[in-house]
């Protein structure tokens, strides 16, 4: 079986070896230690954690990428770290996921740092792993260096940026993650491509029959058949894991990674009055239109980046300018708040697309 192949690298102090063996898969995601505080926590050196994947769901779901890998016939099994980030290193094939996925505690510090995780369930932790297995499948035999390659995704070394502006619906590009992602770069292009030809529950000649995606959905199989059973030409055996992010202190490390501040233009009132219309003096409202924005900001951040694609963190400052903009106004719900939810949504989706399309929210 591929799980007894596994190789999961753990983070440990600067001293410690890199590489262990396969860690243990367990019933339950459980506590690594006592639970602390948040404060405790924060203080902490991410390096002097011993942070394992043994027993987490990263490790049993990491079994189940290499049987998925074993079944199509790759004997390829990336090794996975624990990183400060999703990713493969550059042209690396070693699949790095969160640190704080190896603890509930951390989990849940990072989910209310970060205002969300990028995956929890097993099926959102399923496709990043598929995702990143594509990227070092790509690198483990340097595909991204053969003009087919280059011919049926684009050129490796286009420059790569985190603000793109994807064709939505566009059949070219399989959908996978979200935000349209295999539209940001070539690199993505293959790695999202692999991903949904390796998942095992989508049969993917029949979904994406009359795409033309479908030729890159091809490549890719024809490739598996061709060099699946070769050994791979890179490896990570020589990759150093200790990276810089394990000597700063857990509150160091989110003060370089939090969203970042977005200044928003200050034009939006009117139609925020719209939306929120003051009340009449004889009508009292308990629910100030900020609190609302801030209660749905998760969800709302969340949708509109699915479905337009705009930066996460160019979303998230825009919905946080609307809030602030609510309450200095004083706006209030009233009535019907589904219905108000659904105008703000539609608002905040209109002005991303203005900012994909013009690069501004609002054209002057």
């Amino acid at each position: 079986m591929a799980s007894d192949n596994l190789e999961t690298i753990v983070k440990r102090p600067r001293e410690a070896t890199a590489a262990t063996s396969a860690p243990r898969v367990e019933s339950e995601f459980k506590e690594s230690h006592t639970a602390v505080s948040h404060e405790s926590l924060l203080e902490r050196r991410i390096g002097d954690l011993n942070l394992r994947l043994d027993g987490t769901p990263v490790a049993r779901l990491t079994r189940r990428l290499y049987d998925e890998l074993e079944r199509v016939g790759l004997l390829f099994r990336p090794p996975v770290y624990l990183s400060d980030d999703w990713g493969c290193p550059d042209r690396v094939p070693i699949i790095g996921v969160p640190f704080y996925m190896a603890d509930p505690a951390l989990t849940r510090l990072a989910d209310e740092l970060m205002e969300g995780v990028e995956a929890e369930t097993d099926e959102e932790i399923m496709r990043y792993l598929r995702h990143e297995a594509g990227h070092a499948f790509n690198y483990a035999y340097r595909l991204y260096d053969t003009p087919d390659w280059t011919a049926m995704f684009g050129p490796f070394l286009r420059p790569y940026t985190d603000e793109y502006t994807p064709k939505t619906f566009s059949r070219s590009f399989v959908r996978h993650l979200p935000a349209w992602y295999a539209q940001k770069h070539p690199d993505e292009d293959f790695a999202e491509t692999f991903a949904v030809w390796l998942d095992p529950r989508l049969n993917w000649r029949e979904v994406y029959a009359d795409w033309g995606c479908l030729r890159k959905l091809k490549y890719v199989d024809e490739l598996a058949q061709r060099i699946g059973a070769q050994p791979a030409p890179v490896t990570a055996d020589n990759y150093d894991t200790q990276e810089e992010y394990l000597g700063s202190t857990i509150a160091e490390h989110y003060s370089r990674t939090t969203p970042r501040r977005v200044e928003i233009p200050r034009a939006f009132d009117t139609a925020l009055q719209d939306i929120f219309p003051p009340l009449s003096a004889d009508v009292k409202s308990e629910a100030p239109a900020a609190d609302f924005l801030k209660k749905h900001r998760r969800a709302i951040v969340r949708t509109v980046f699915y479905w337009t694609g705009l930066n996460y963190d160019l979303v998230r400052g825009l919905v946080i300018h609307l809030e602030e903009r609510c309450s200095a106004l004083n706006l209030q719900v009233g009535s019907k708040s589904s219905d108000k939810l659904i105008e703000v949504v539609a608002l905040i989706a209109t002005l991303a697309m203005n900012r994909l399309h013009t690069g501004e929210f609002v054209q002057k």
